[in-house]
Formats: C-alpha cells, sequence, structure tokens
C-alpha cells in the first residue's frame, strides 16, 4: 500500500518538524544547478559558459543537411511513424523541444538546468524536485509551467513503450510549488532515476489540448505533421512532408543568453532534404546541394572523394574520435529468438561461424573497420580474457544462472580470411548444428526429425548493409542453410522490428559509459515480450536480470564496471548477435566556410550545435 506509506512518513515527517524544526530543515535536498552520476559536476554555481564553446562564434548563414529515409510526424512522445530529423526525441534535446536539464560535452555523466533552474534530490534518491526557469517561454510567449512537464511525462509513458519502461520506477508525478514539480520513485538508491528524468522533453500542454487552425483537436497520441510550437531555440517554419525542413534560429529565444547555451545555435538556417538513397545524397553532397557529410562507408571515403570541391579546398575532410570517446557499441545480425529455431545457442554460434569478417576486411573494408567481440565495443567495460577479482566475484554470485563456460572460456569470434579458415568455420557450424538436431540432406540442412529446411529472412534497413549480408547468405547456401536478403525502407523497417516481424534483422545498441536503467530495456525480460522495445532479440534470462539489477544499484564505479563487464560476458556467451564491425572515429566531410571550436569538447565534436560559419571565409 504505498498510499498508507507515504502518509506515514509524511505523518513522521510532521510530528518530528514540531519536536524539532532545525532537524527537519537538515533533510531538505539542496538544490543545485546540475548532477552527475559520476563523481560531481565539473561546472558550479555561477559558471559563465561550457569551456569547449566559443562565446565569440558569429551567427549567421544557412546550414544545408541530407536525411535518409522518410519522415511522417514531429510529435516526439509517440512510438509510431518516423520523427523528423532536429525535432527532439526523448532523452535528445533538438532544435525545436527542449529537455528539464542539459548534458555537457566534456564530462561523462553530467547535466545543467536547461527549463529547469536546478534540481534537489535526497541521497537515498527516493525523488527528484525540478524547478522551473522563469523565464522558459514557449514560441506563442506562454511559459513553461509544471502542468507541462506532468503532461509531457505522462503522454510519453502512455504512448511509447520504451519510455514507459524506462521511466518504470517513477510512481508519481506532481505539481509541488509555483514552478516546481516533484517525481517520486518506488526504489530508492538508483542514482540514475534522477538524471534520466530530466531527459525527459517537454511538449507545450495548451497545445495539444488545444485545436488546430481547422478546428479539430489535436491528439498527443497520434503522429502530426502540424509545424509545432517549441520551446527551442529554432522553428520549423515549413515543410514538405517526407521531403524538406527548414528550421530558423528565433531571435526571441527566451534561452539564448543562458550559460548552456552560450557559444552555441550560431547557424540562422538550417534545412534538411531527405533522400531515399544513401549515394544519391553523397552526388547531392558532392555538387555542392550540402554542407556536411558524415561518411558511412569505407569504399566511399576510400575511392570517392577525388572531385574538384575536394581538390580545391571547397570541401574539407577529417577523421575525429570524440564522438566515440565516451560509449560503446555492439552492431550486427540480430536473430529472433521469438522464432523457435533461433532459440538454440548453438544454432545462433553456428551462423557466426559462417560469417568471414577478415575477407570482408580484406575486400570490401578497405582495412577500416574492426571486428566487434563485446556489447560495449571500444570503452573500459568491454569483457577480456577470463573474469578475474570482483568480476569473478560477480559471476560466482549468480554461478548458477549463467553458462559455465563464462568461466573457463574467453569469448572469440572465429576467425576468417583464408580458404581454410573458411573450411574449417564452416564445418563448425555444421557440427553445431547438428548438435542442435539438424542434419545436411541433399545439400541442404533440415531439422532430423521434421524434414523442415533451416532457412530465414535477413532484414535491412536500405541497401548500405547487402554488401555486408550477401556474402554471409552465399557462406550460409553453402552448408545448406538459405538466408533470403530484404531490403525495406526505413519507415516499413521501423515498422517490422517494433511489431517483431522478423526473422534477423541488422541493427545495434549504443552504450555510455555509466549504464545502468536502460539495460533493462536493451536485454531484459520485462521488455521481451513488449512490442517495440528495444529488447530486439528477445532475451529474458534470470541471469542476466540479476546482472542488470545489480548494475543499477552499483555502490560505486569499481562495482558498476565489475558487473557490466561480468553482463557483458554472459550476453556474449548466449550468442544472442553475430557482430559485424564498426569503427571508432566519425569521417566527416563539409564546406570549407565551417568552423568549430578548437579543441573540440572531449566526448563530442558538437555539430551542429557549437559550429558556425566564418563571415570572412570564401566559399
Amino acid at each position: 500500500m504505498p498510499n498508507a506509506r507515504l502518509w506515514s512518513a509524511a505523518s513522521l515527517m510532521i510530528c518530528l518538524s514540531l519536536a524539532a524544526p532545525a532537524a527537519a530543515a537538515e533533510t531538505e535536498p539542496a538544490w543545485k544547478i546540475g548532477t552527475a552520476t559520476i563523481g560531481a559536476p565539473k561546472y558550479q554555481e555561477g559558471f559563465q559558459r561550457f569551456d569547449y564553446v566559443n562565446p565569440d562564434a558569429p551567427k549567421g548563414g544557412t546550414l544545408r543537411l541530407t536525411g535518409l529515409g522518410t519522415f511522417d510526424t514531429y510529435n516526439p512522445l509517440v512510438a509510431r511513424g518516423e520523427l523528423a530529423s532536429g525535432i527532439g526525441a526523448p532523452a535528445t534535446p533538438g532544435l525545436v523541444y527542449e529537455t528539464l536539464m542539459k548534458r555537457s560535452m566534456d564530462e561523462i555523466s553530467a547535466t545543467y538546468g536547461l527549463l529547469a533552474k536546478a534540481i534537489a534530490y535526497p541521497e537515498d534518491y527516493s525523488f527528484v524536485k525540478f524547478r522551473l526557469r522563469a523565464e522558459a517561454k514557449w514560441e506563442d510567449g506562454q511559459p513553461v509551467t509544471p502542468d507541462d512537464v506532468i503532461f509531457s511525462f505522462e503522454s510519453a509513458k502512455a504512448n511509447d513503450p520504451k519510455i514507459a519502461l524506462y521511466y518504470q520506477h517513477v510512481t508519481k508525478v506532481e505539481k509541488t510549488g509555483e514552478r516546481e514539480v516533484t517525481f517520486t520513485f518506488d526504489e530508492k538508491g538508483n542514482r540514475e532515476l534522477p538524471q534520466i528524468v530530466g531527459d525527459l522533453i517537454v511538449v507545450p500542454k495548451h497545445w495539444w489540448t488545444g485545436k488546430d487552425a481547422k478546428g479539430t483537436p489535436r491528439d498527443i497520441s497520434k503522429t502530426s505533421l502540424e509545424l509545432p510550437l517549441g520551446s527551442g531555440p529554432y522553428k520549423l517554419v515549413s515543410a514538405t512532408p517526407g521531403a524538406t525542413l527548414r528550421f530558423e534560429r528565433r531571435a526571441d529565444y527566451w534561452g539564448k543568453d543562458l550559460p548552456v547555451n552560450v557559444g552555441q545555435n550560431n547557424v540562422d538556417v538550417i534545412t534538411y532534404t531527405y533522400f531515399a538513397d544513401l549515394d544519391v545524397a553523397f552526388e547531392a553532397f558532392r555538387s555542392g546541394n550540402a554542407d556536411y557529410w558524415w561518411e558511412n562507408s569505407a569504399k566511399r571515403w576510400a575511392t570517392s572523394y577525388d572531385f574538384p570541391a575536394i581538390n580545391d579546398g571547397r570541401l574539407k575532410r577529417e577523421v575525429l574520435d570524440n564522438d566515440y570517446r565516451d560509449s560503446g557499441v555492439l552492431v550486427g545480425f540480430i536473430p529472433n529468438l521469438r522464432r523457435e529455431k533461433f532459440q538454440d545457442e548453438r544454432v545462433r554460434e553456428a551462423l557466426n561461424y559462417a560469417f568471414d569478417f577478415e575477407e570482408l576486411k580484406r575486400t570490401i573494408f578497405y582495412n577500416q573497420y574492426d571486428r566487434i567481440n563485446s556489447y560495449f565495443f571500444g570503452s573500459e567495460l568491454a569483457s577480456k580474457g577470463l573474469p578475474e577479482g570482483k568480476e569473478k566475484d560477480v559471476l560466482e554470485s549468480i554461478r548458477d544462472q549463467v553458462p559455465p563456460e563464462v568461466f573457463t572460456t574467453p569469448y572469440q569470434n572465429p576467425v576468417g580470411g583464408t580458404p581454410q579458415a573458411q573450411r574449417d568455420n564452416l564445418r563448425k557450424a555444421i557440427a553445431l548444428f547438428k548438435e542442435a538436431g539438424y542434419e545436411l540432406k541433399n545439400n541442404r540442412m533440415v531439422n532430423a526429425k521434421t524434414g523442415e529446411p533451416f532457412s530465414f529472412e535477413i532484414l535491412l534497413d536500405g541497401p548500405t548493409i547487402e554488401r555486408v549480408a550477401l556474402p554471409w547468405s552465399q557462406n550460409l547456401k553453402k552448408i545448406g542453410v538459405e538466408a533470403r536478403i530484404r531490403t525495406v525502407d526505413s519507415s516499413q523497417f521501423t515498422n517490422r522490428w517494433r511489431s517483431r516481424d522478423f526473422d534477423v534483422m541488422y541493427s545495434g545498441w549504443a552504450q555510455s559509459l555509466n549504464p545502468g536503467n536502460e539495460q533493462t530495456e536493451y536485454w531484459g525480460s520485462a521488455s521481451a515480450k513488449r512490442e517495440g522495445s528495444q529488447n530486439y532479440a528477445g532475451i529474458s534470462d534470470p541471469g542476466i536480470d540479476a546482472l542488470i539489477k545489480r548494475i543499477i544499484f552499483a555502490k560505486d564505479r569499481e562495482d558498476l564496471v565489475a558487473t557490466t563487464k561480468a553482463l557483458d560476458r554472459v550476453l556474449l556467451a548466449h550468442h544472442y548477435v553475430i557482430p559485424s564491425y564498426t569503427s571508432r572515429s566519425s569521417r566527416i566531410a563539409y564546406t570549407s566556410t565551417l568552423r568549430y571550436p578548437t579543441p573540440l569538447p572531449e566526448y563530442s565534436t558538437g555539430f551542429p550545435g557549437i559550429w558556425w560559419f566564418d563571415p570572412a571565409a570564401k566559399p
């Protein structure tokens, strides 16, 4: 009976306040301008700006960007449709909508007041309070209120299953002052909860509960292509649905002089033009119709940048690793465990033996990529070798719930690259299939009992990964497995993974250096059966659940790192994913009139927020 407990606690506090007012006052948490889940925030009361920005950056210019696929909504709080670029999504402030707090780019896990002026929470993290800025206003001049925050939170939970799980420990949100809103949690000691609540995107209640120009009531539970009303530094002034967007910087933006915004939002106009094909989008960039390009193709980076604009200096290109310093990543082919054929670990391991990364690296990757061997690849959280010390202690505590090989056998991807190695790997794949109850019959891998052929579809979001999936499919064919490649547009891809309508899909997960509640969303049993969660594979395992809970309630950094490594090791041992490859740097090209501060922030390139156009530079 949570209400009874809350009433009892409130009654006790009243009695204590009558007997000892000084002691009661000491229990009130202090208001702070920022918070960090690792250590203390770098910036303190009275700071003027983030260290990495140029406070004298000139304003002006039009930044032309490209988008891939399409979009069909500007509503960031509903798990339907494809959200347009620049709007702002949950936990990601955009050009139009903002969050309560804003993350700094030179710290691992620190946030500072944006819509909120201050944050307060007790030592046990049982609740968090935000005090909104009096000057925070929507485009129409109305103030941002606690009612807007409450409406946004309740709408997000009701209309986005992923957010509902992410905020599952929030039992109550209420207005507790003229500009104060309080979130109460159902558990204590979860130090990440105040910060993830601060990541909430806030939308205007009065606008979403009103009517559009035609007199039709708006509905926050549905997609919308009505130009949105935001509080952010830019306004979406025009758009062609699914094709183009034009944002203009607001001269009347309420927060332009905040310390967290100084030296940022320097471009007057930002446009997006969407393309169905990535190669066509690149041609638009090459021909001078876009100002910035993030390269995702090793071949294109190696062979397609010998053209006049590069050679005469109108375009620059660089390799920067800032965006990857605070993160790990896993990308690969993800079997859907909701399909019976993928429920046997030996089958999933066999599929990995047919993936010859070394051959791909030699033939199409120009030696620019590394094979992923961790769910936290590229970070200090990645497991290596055999477990030792605290990590081993963590695993020993749940020994009966984890695969025994985590104690004896380090994870290693199969190594190919030569005809002999490939033959050996395929023989191993056949042996694993046989152990799982399959046999080769008339050059087809079939279920030994039913005679059903083993076949599946590989679902891809666009054609980029076709060059990777096709060799894998050809190798599988050599052992009698039919793997059909199905390439769809972004909208269909999203709809299919959300509804779990796939056999194997290509996707992945980004990881921060401070993992926490999102791990439940990625591989917790609670998210396995829920449509729309990022537990793509359908992982449901008690050992993994236990490790996730320990991560969330880690007592210190040492415990967090050890437990995360243990989780990584267990996930790898279950062979839930056929890992692919990654590069730990951003390959970018951009118009020579664009500038960025030096040095860039430790953990981000800061594009486009802290970049600017040099008015003296010649295009």
